[in-house]
């Protein structure tokens, strides 16, 4: 017998997904309730040989051709890249070395006050500050102080409305700049750090969904009221143009990758279905009834639907996004 989520389905979507000896690992872990053996024998795939073996000996990994760039630091950038793989897809955590090497690296590059700092140069970025954090308590730093201090800083960062924008929040205080004067503030070295906020602003639905993904990551912190009225902002968004322009077209939603990178609608559902929201919150409730009518007559999920992205619907890809899809809708339905 189907279980209920599968059975709201046209198509089955188990049998596509036993091709790979992760996806069918976590298939038979996470849809089918099945003992799968020992995660160890995932981490020993040639796959997570080969990310680890690139690994430098601080922890970090070289970004492909270049380590620093006008003041961003590109080694910061690929880390966190790598550590999306070894946690989210492999699901890797401490005590295993790569992990441990990495996360020190990282939190190295925290501040006094508490954010993650140099992929914007010397400038605020929440986003990827929530988004890094998020895989450090996936791989067993939820009770890190380091952590702490670091949503700690992220609930202080926050707009007035609850939400989080895209980029520094020092930048939308600065009034009227050009593109030119933005790219050097958050490529110069030599810049202070801008703080002049302007919590005003609207809120960020991608800023919001990147940041949220710590919260929902943590135990504690997932259903706090500051996080859950951030929830509320983001799944009122869902296929609505973005508050920021550079990613405000509503096909950005529908536009999907694995592990995950930017806001978009699979991303979006599984942060607010580890946060508690079913299908029976309408909101969710749509967007689940729009992933069902997207199935394809194989099982799967194509990587984009975008009408404005050329994406490369790779299969490998293709397979991990149908899994979290899946993750998503045993969670909403039960």
């Amino acid at each position: 017998m189907m279980s209920d989520w599968a059975s709201r389905l046209k198509y089955d979507p188990i049998r596509p997904l036993t091709g790979s000896d992760a996806i069918e690992y976590f298939t038979r872990r996470d849809l089918l309730g099945l003992d799968a053996g020992p995660i160890e024998r995932i981490h020993q795939l040639p796959d997570v040989a080969r990310i680890v073996r690139k690994q430098r000996p601080d922890g970090s990994w070289k970004y492909p051709g270049r380590t620093t760039c006008n003041g961003v630091k590109y080694s910061l950038l690929e880390t966190w890249k790598q550590l999306r793989f070894l946690v989210d897809q492999y699901g890797m955590g401490r005590p295993h070395m790569a992990i441990v090497k990495s996360a020190e690296y990282v939190f190295a590059r925290q501040t006094g006050e508490g954010d993650i700092r140099g992929i914007l140069a010397n400038q605020y970025a929440p986003y990827y500050t929530g988004a890094i954090m998020s895989l450090l308590i996936k791989a067993g730093y939820g009770d890190d102080p380091r952590i702490e201090k670091g949503l700690r800083w992220l609930l202080n960062v926050r707009q007035e409305d609850g939400g989080w924008i895209i980029g520094s929040p020092g930048i939308l205080g600065l009034g009227k700049l050009t593109r030119a004067e933005l790219e050097g503030l958050v490529s110069d070295p030599g810049r202070k750090t801008a703080r002049a906020f302007d919590p005003s602003k609207p809120f960020s639905a991608a800023g919001t969904g990147m940041v949220l993904r710590a919260f929902a990551a943590h135990p504690r912190y997932r259903k706090s009221p500051e996080a859950m009225r951030a929830a509320r902002l983001l799944k009122s968004m869902l296929f609505k143009k973005d508050n920021w322009s550079s990613y405000g077209h509503p096909d950005n939603w529908v536009r999907f990758q694995f592990p995950f990178w930017w806001t978009n609608l699979v991303s979006a559902l599984d942060t607010l279905s580890l946060m508690g929201f079913t299908a029976g919150d309408d909101d969710v409730r749509n967007a689940l009834e729009w992933l069902i009518r997207h199935q394809r007559p194989d099982g799967l999920w194509n990587v984009s639907y975008s009408r404005i992205h050329r994406s490369p619907d790779k299969p490998a890809t293709r397979l991990w996004v149908s899994l979290a899809i899946c993750r998503i809708l045993k969670r909403c339905y039960g």
